[in-house]
């Protein structure tokens, strides 16, 4: 029996309790709670006709709810809060509530502190949906009954009394999601960090102490794996609560994942592992090198070393990553929408050893797009944009060229759609050339999420004649 659970159930079946958000992650939490014949009011910013069958759906629960522009004005009297990633632990309705004495949390919070299982967790500003799916395989390759939750899968909570303590749970997680977190998981991994997110986030010192949450609650039997190549994560070590384990693609350490001899190890004070050559790896590109060296990090003590190297010969990648979505006239095209930054659009142009046709621009996270002029010089013959940031990224490639005179010759197209500007990436490509659909940038400037812009990327490919 899970105490800490049934002591749960006991705690909030008294409380009044609103939950933020009617989105994919507080759902499940909804009806769990309503399961529990908890008295239940829901919160969302969305207009009623924009949330019909969300509401039919409360209303047979007999739950109440407030929605629409002024929503957040009957926040008032609740004895625990769950706040959706989004929205701000500081807007003036939470602050007031808080002082009151009210609880705030979440479901991802709650889960952690309630969860039997050992939790694996991941984040950074790039790669965190391969790194966590390369840990859930490595695990279930090893036998283990796993969970995949958090910002990728499902949300878990309403989960929690299936999971059994033998089980792995792994878990992604966003700084919205870490932002007033105060739990941690027993390994947390943080792949790298850069700019990101400034639009929600006041600077980058309070992006950078939200992602910190992911460990400074651990204990001294937890891990925290992080990237010593990238200078931001490096310099948390000192911070970490237990033991810490550096990955590096460039560096040879005294304790970590590393390369020497051309092949990736691990060593600790007692072991030197030999895992794989880099080569035998199926996902190309630098970065997914190193995402392998964080999962092989986080899962070192569970797995064998053929467990690693069988998903690595044989995963081809998640959906929305580099996907290739079809070649079709001797074109390639490649499905890279969840490079929501310029530094995850950076990593996967250097993947391509040709010049291919970038399709990019998306929303405007208020984060900077110089980094990109040398990149897109060296590895974009075509640049097609949309969306609010295509003058960012166009800015950034002519910044280059007239600080280099290099990438001059590249063409620059605008586009009003994601169908326009596939049609004109075909129409202006050749045999042997690949398209490449990676905005960095966030999506909602022209669609709800990722996942609906590369689905529409590729819908659009496929009806390509």
């Amino acid at each position: 029996m899970n105490k800490k659970l049934e002591e749960y159930k006991l705690y909030i079946k008294d409380k009044k309790v609103a939950v933020l958000g009617l989105g994919v992650s507080n759902k499940p939490l909804i009806k769990y709670l309503a399961a529990l014949n908890v008295d239940i009011t829901a919160f969302d910013m969305a207009e009623e006709n924009d949330l019909k069958s969300t509401l039919e759906e409360l209303e047979q629960l007999n739950i109440n709810y407030h929605v629409g522009k002024n929503y957040l004005q009957y926040l008032k009297g609740f004895d625990v809060i769950f706040k959706t990633p989004k929205v701000r632990y500081d807007i003036p309705e939470l602050i007031n509530e808080r002082n009151r004495g009210a609880e705030i949390t979440s479901e991802m919070e709650v889960f952690l502190k309630l969860c039997p299982a050992e939790t694996f967790a991941v984040t950074g500003s790039d790669g965190k949906t391969t790194t966590t799916t390369l840990i859930y395989k490595m695990l279930v390759e090893a036998g283990y009954k796993c969970w995949l939750g958090g910002n990728i899968g499902t949300p878990l909570l309403d989960n929690i009394d299936e999971i059994s303590p033998k089980d792995k749970v792994v878990l992604e997680l966003s700084s919205f999601q870490l932002h007033t977190m105060s739990e941690s998981p027993n390994t947390a991994i943080v792949t790298n960090l850069s700019p990101n997110h400034l639009d929600v986030h006041k600077d980058m010192d309070e992006y950078i102490d939200a992602k910190k949450n992911i460990f400074l609650y651990q204990s001294q039997d937890d891990k925290l794996i992080i990237n010593y190549d990238n200078a931001v994560t490096r310099n948390l070590a000192d911070q970490a609560k237990g033991n810490c384990i550096f990955f590096s693609r460039l560096e040879t350490l005294e304790y970590g994942v590393f390369i020497k001899d051309g092949i990736v190890v691990f060593k600790d004070a007692k072991r030197l592992f030999n895992i794989l050559k880099p080569e035998e790896i199926l996902l190309i590109g630098k970065h997914n090198l190193e995402n392998y060296m964080a999962a092989i990090a986080a899962v070192i003590d569970y797995v064998s070393i053929d467990d690693i190297r069988k998903v690595a010969k044989t995963f081809g990648g998640v959906e929305h990553r580099m996907e290739l979505v079809r070649k079709h006239e001797g074109i390639a095209f490649y499905n890279d929408s969840m490079a929501s930054s310029p530094t995850r659009t950076i990593a996967g142009l250097k993947s391509f050893n040709q010049k291919v046709i970038l399709i990019a621009g998306g929303y405007d996270k208020n984060i900077p797009y110089d980094e990109m002029g040398s990149v897109l010089a060296e590895k974009v013959k075509l640049l097609v944009l949309i969306g609010q940031t295509g003058p960012k990224i166009e800015e950034a490639l002519k910044n280059y060229v007239v600080e280099t005179g290099l990438g001059k010759d590249i063409q620059i197209l605008k586009c009003g759609t994601m169908a326009l500007a596939v049609q004109t990436a075909y129409d202006n490509a050749v045999e042997g050339d690949a398209v490449v659909m990676s905005p960095a940038s966030a999506s909602f400037d022209m669609f709800k999420d990722f996942a609906e812009r590369g689905n529409m990327f590729k819908e659009a490919v496929n009806i390509l004649k």
